[in-house]
């Protein structure tokens, strides 16, 4: 499907928006492992978690619905049963990597693929952890799905310093180390999103400005009874829509605002962005609360290196082609991550900012531009990516002129729902 995009009438109400998917994914794994019945709310029915939920029913977790929620039936450490076919995990990164932990520490031999996207991205961040845990896990000569994983329990212990910084591959050997035989250590030298250590309430320390995670093994995890705040990344596309159009004013309900995940506020708030959070609570230890945004004039500088990108991975699109639309210098460098996400989204941003008649400079691990009065609109290349597919819409709403998304569905994978929000405000 394409969705054509033009220049924005006001964008203005409340929204409350689909749960959040990092939370998700890990709700759901955590809660199959768990002794008892979870419950949770809220529970995003995004392509990506979608694939998870399918992947535990094949290993033999009972999963049903009620009105309001999802409830998982836990199985405990040792009640996964061996899937009767390939675990597919469509186009979800997280799915693959995350579950590829708690595969590894079982006893028996399963098959884990994916789409055409996912079967490009480098899995050997995992393997070669887990394989030191002592799983054997089998893959392309290139690292990548398909994975068939030899399981093993218990896994050995091991102490990890993750040498680029990712909550995925943290998460994969923190769940690992449920099935290990004393207690795992994970190092990180640059911090990234930390669901997963606040859902199991494990020990956090810091010692020469590292951070140290640890999980000792054999400890069934509690069930999970949780309403899912909404997902920050995803309010981010209304954010800055609210931000760059004339004469809006959007309150977000009951956003998750886990700190580790709302940098992106503060960039924005930096470029004066009227930007008001209001915290209302927590949920196992996940804050959220509401968000009210005005229209802002948005000037200044955006440079982003080093310890943001893990903290901004999600949004760097998006920070993109809001610089564009308000005139400000954008540099992104140290993110070579990028080119191994969904798409190659640096080349991706590259090319589409340039059909947008910006002069953009690309490095091998970001780009540079100046933004511009007049951004044009343009056909956008999305390569089936959903937040280069989303950012680009935002950028449509400012941009003079229309702005064809192709593959506009794409964005279900993360945020349903996003067109049927948008399209009252676009104007014909």
């Amino acid at each position: 499907m394409d969705a054509v995009v033009r220049r924005a009438r006001p964008i203005t109400g409340e929204f409350t928006l689909p749960g959040d998917k990092s939370i998700g994914h890990r709700a759901l794994l955590i809660a199959a492992l768990a002794n008892g019945t979870s419950e949770l709310r809220q529970f995003p029915n995004s392509g990506d978690l979608v694939r998870t939920l399918d992947c535990i029913r094949s290993l033999g977790v009972g999963v049903g619905r009620n009105e309001t929620s999802l409830v998982i039936e836990g199985k405990g450490l040792g009640g996964l049963r061996e899937p009767e076919q390939t675990l597919d995990a469509g186009n979800s990164g997280t799915t693959a990597r995350l579950l590829s932990g708690i595969l590894s520490g079982q006893t028996f031999q399963s098959s884990l693929t994916g789409d055409q996207s996912l079967r490009r991205r480098p899995m050997k961040r995992i393997i070669d952890p887990l394989s030191r845990m002592g799983a054997r896990i089998d893959s392309t000569p290139g690292f990548t799905p398909p994975l068939t994983i030899h399981g093993r329990f218990p896994l050995k212990p091991i102490s990890y310093e993750l040498p680029v910084p990712s909550a995925q591959v943290k998460s994969a050997v923190l769940l690992a180390g449920l099935f290990a035989e004393g207690t795992t250590t994970v190092v990180e030298t640059q911090p990234s999103r930390d669901h997963t250590e606040r859902m199991l309430s494990l020990p956090i320390t810091e010692q020469g400005g590292k951070k140290i995670v640890s999980v000792t093994g054999g400890k069934t995890p509690g069930p999970i009874q949780m309403n899912i705040p909404g997902d920050i990344s995803s309010a981010s596309y209304l954010i800055a829509a609210a931000l760059t159009v004339p004469q809006s004013e959007i309150v977000l309900r009951n956003i998750g605002l886990n700190p580790t995940r709302t940098r992106i506020l503060g960039v924005l708030q930096n470029m004066g962005g009227q930007i008001h959070v209001h915290e209302r609570g927590s949920e196992l230890g996940e804050p959220f609360g509401d968000i009210h945004v005005s229209f802002s004039a948005l000037s200044g500088n955006i440079t982003i290196t080093g310890r943001d990108v893990p903290l901004l991975i999600d949004e760097l699109p998006l920070l993109a082609v809001t610089a564009a639309l308000c005139k400000a210098h954008f540099q992104l460098r140290e993110a070579r991550e990028l080119r191994h996400k969904e798409s190659d989204r640096i080349a991706l941003l590259v090319r589409n900012l340039r059909s947008m008649g910006l002069d953009v400079e690309e490095y091998e691990d970001g780009f540079a531009f100046e933004g511009k009065k007049n951004v044009i609109g343009a056909r956008i290349q999305t390569d089936g990516d959903h937040r280069v597919a989303m950012a680009f819409a935002v950028a449509g709403l400012g941009a003079h002129g229309e702005t064809v998304i192709p593959d506009a569905h794409s964005s279900d994978i993360s945020f349903p729902g996003f067109w049927d929000l948008l399209s009252p405000f676009i104007t014909s």
